[in-house]
């Protein structure tokens, strides 16, 4: 089989996950990412939860079902990696999955699972299966492992334009040089739309705001991951908590300082111990965010050689679907798990003559 010149735009936890897969099958790989080794934009502000039940529609069930089986055999083949297997836990209103996936727990059963509530539900729904990880820690192994198949990985590197010719891909003008491509892999995030924009294909993704709060703790006080409509947390390391919330605004009262605050001391009231917790950080990441909220993934229609990486929930699809878009790049044949995934389902966004003008 020939081997191809891949570059990979991108090395949060999908331009890594897609570099670890095609760089295992003899690829000849270079992943190009704009910010230094040590950032990672929208990675290093992830929850960073394996979450496979929450409400999605049901042609994309099978990729979330299948999402936990895959980290467990990459965590086969990678020893050091390391996946928090603890559950999630919530209560409140559960979607149909949940109902369908979580086990029902009683009074009792919480408050063995998870010690340091100050207020327990009568009941609430465990789903055993799902986990979280240290995402840096998971892109920088993927990353590493690449490299020793033979992939090259530039930090600090900038892609100023995508070369173009007869609606070809033939290479990627960046800050340090030329690179020649067979395939491009735009796994870019929120800069998709800025690189193929130019070449008169917008792709519909917008950034999604989100809120990371950080704290130190003097030991664990979560023992699973915890999510309802007070709180998302869940404990990174024995002295480190993390909680997520949703982006409001930037007014003084509704912006990211704010909403970590009220999060902060919610969690100080909502757990024994509570009071012992440090705010250590408050930061907002920018997601991508595919206009239905689904991924985007697939070679381009009108652009030979453009293969696109794009969604939400990326730490808990980056594994399958890198594997499943690193065969469709290698063996040229789709995989009919990610046709609902394809760009083609946004048909405004098409266009058979890439010279128009965007209105």
């Amino acid at each position: 089989m020939r081997k191809q010149k891949i570059v990979i735009i991108g090395a949060g936890i999908i331009g890594a996950s897609m570099a670890y897969q095609l760089a295992k099958r003899n690829q000849d790989v270079t992943v190009i990412e704009r910010h230094p080794a040590a950032a990672r934009e929208v990675t290093e502000k992830s929850f960073a939860w394996i979450h496979t039940t929450h409400r999605v529609a049901p042609e994309y069930w099978h990729l979330y079902d299948a999402a936990c089986e895959e980290y467990h055999a990459i965590q086969q083949e990678l020893s050091e990696l390391q996946i928090h297997w603890h559950g999630a836990l919530t209560w409140g209103n559960p979607t149909l999955r949940e109902q369908l996936r979580f086990q029902k727990l009683n009074r009792e059963q919480l408050e063995a699972l998870e010690p340091n509530l100050e207020e327990y539900p009568d009941e609430a729904m465990f789903a055993s299966e799902e986990g979280a990880v240290d995402p840096i820690g998971l892109t920088e192994l993927l990353l590493s492992k690449a490299r020793e198949y033979g992939a090259k990985v530039q930090f600090g590197t900038n892609v100023t334009q995508l070369q173009q010719e007869d609606s070809c891909l033939v290479g990627v003008h960046t800050s340090k040089g030329f690179l020649e491509s067979d395939v491009v892999v735009l796994a870019a995030g929120t800069g998709v739309p800025e690189l193929c924009d130019p070449l008169g294909y917008p792709v519909p993704v917008t950034p999604s705001p989100s809120i990371l709060i950080r704290m130190k703790t003097a030991n664990r006080l979560i023992r699973t991951l915890i999510s309802n409509a007070q709180f998302e947390a869940r404990q990174l390391t024995d002295h480190t908590l993390l909680a997520a919330e949703d982006y409001i605004d930037e007014s003084e009262e509704n912006g990211p300082e704010a909403v970590g605050k009220r999060a902060f001391e919610t969690l100080r009231r909502s757990l024994k111990g509570g009071k012992q917790l440090k705010l250590e950080s408050i930061k907002v990441g920018m997601r991508p965010m595919p206009e239905d909220g689904y991924p985007i993934v697939g070679f381009h229609d009108h652009i030979k050689g453009l293969y696109l990486t794009v969604m939400h929930s990326a730490i808990t699809l980056a594994p399958l679907i890198a594997r499943l878009a690193a065969s469709e790049i290698i063996d040229r044949e789709a995989r009919s798990e990610l046709d609902p995934c394809r760009l083609s389902r946004f048909k405004d966004h098409l266009r058979d003559d890439p010279a128009v003008s965007r209105a």
